[in-house]
């Protein structure tokens, strides 16, 4: 009579059967360091040297995965697009020109769609690189350059479902766009130009793009009246929480911030009197924060000094601007 596993011995088995498949794909993609060699730097050339787009192609999970690795080369300032094989020969040609670099994805190197594409790609003049598992393939032989990952055994209990050799295309494909990323010299601001909707997009940002400026800009000259005062913050657009205080002369040079914390603290220690000068009670070291500082600076300073605004200036020092704190929370920044 058979004997039927208990909960335990079946979510042991669960478990080692995962543990095992995460083993040998980390293995794969730790072989892959043996096989860089002089290809590989050549690869980095040909897209550097690539005037037009890298177009990526592949069919099946390998497809998958090069649409994943154009994506990577677009959004770290190498332009590319994915072109699918059967498209292509059905009319999607014509998005190659001869100074593209297209970018073939295989295993095998012998996928019938991409063994058809190769000709006509190379009328159109372009140069083929490939990622494959077998050099001398069809696909290998045709190719300007490959990228080897070698044979894998695939983690498929049945040596059958790409899956290592899936992790492994990725892994030599992401190596290639980082290296080609570091010689292009792509910056944290270039990466945020591309990922303006991403949190890092967002916290690269300029000051100078969320501040509140112009109309929305509270400002009061120095011996202005507490009443006063409270009317600019409650009648400019917005309600900023404070008011900037310039100098009298004209300069618009700050000399302090008055916020609405410190109209509650009046309020609440009954020392309010509306006709004092704003000097009196504002803050006269303001923090502040220049338009070209990056807005996760000003984050930075806001959480520091446990604030919610701080003054924009120019470089004479001139009030230009107020960051609240809930012009962080609109782009998601806190």
């Amino acid at each position: 009579m058979p004997q039927v596993a208990t909960e335990p011995d079946l979510r042991k088995l669960r478990l080692a059967r995962a543990a095992e498949v995460l083993r040998l794909e980390a293995r794969t993609i730790a072989q892959l360091e043996h096989r860089l060699d002089e290809r590989f730097v050549q690869a980095v050339d040909l897209v550097l040297a690539c005037s037009g787009m890298v177009v990526v192609t592949g069919v099946g999970k390998a497809g998958l995965v090069g649409q994943k690795l154009s994506a990577t080369l677009a959004s770290t300032g190498t332009p590319s697009i994915f072109l699918h094989p059967t498209e292509a020969l059905h009319g999607d040609l014509g998005r190659i020109r001869a100074q593209d670099l297209v970018l073939a994805l295989s295993n095998s190197g012998e996928s019938a769609e991409i063994s058809a594409l190769l000709g006509p790609v190379r009328k159109l003049g372009a140069r083929v690189l490939a990622l494959t598992g077998v050099t001398d393939s069809t696909l290998g032989r045709h190719a300007d350059c490959v990228l080897d990952i070698g044979k894998v055994e695939e983690a498929c209990p049945m040596k059958l479902a790409p899956t290592a050799s899936t992790s492994a295309l990725l892994a030599m494909g992401d190596a290639l766009a980082m290296v080609v990323l570091q010689e292009r010299n792509f910056s944290r601001e270039d990466y945020a130009l591309y990922h303006p909707g991403g949190m890092l997009g967002r916290k690269l940002m300029r000051v100078r793009e969320v501040m509140r400026k112009e109309e929305q800009l509270p400002l009061v000259k120095s011996g202005t009246k507490l009443a006063e005062v409270v009317r600019v913050m409650n009648r400019t657009p917005g309600r900023p929480g404070a008011a900037l205080v310039v100098d009298g002369e004209g300069s618009g040079k700050l000399v302090g911030i008055f916020t609405h914390g410190d109209l509650a603290r009046m309020l609440e220690r009954n020392t309010l009197d509306t006709n004092d000068a704003v000097d009196l009670h504002m803050g006269k070291s303001p923090k502040t924060i220049r338009p070209e500082q990056l807005v996760e600076e000003a984050q930075h300073l806001l959480h520091e000094h446990r604030i919610d605004q701080i003054a924009v200036v120019d470089d004479a020092r001139r009030a230009i601007g107020l960051l609240d704190v809930q012009d962080l929370l609109d782009v998601r920044i806190y």
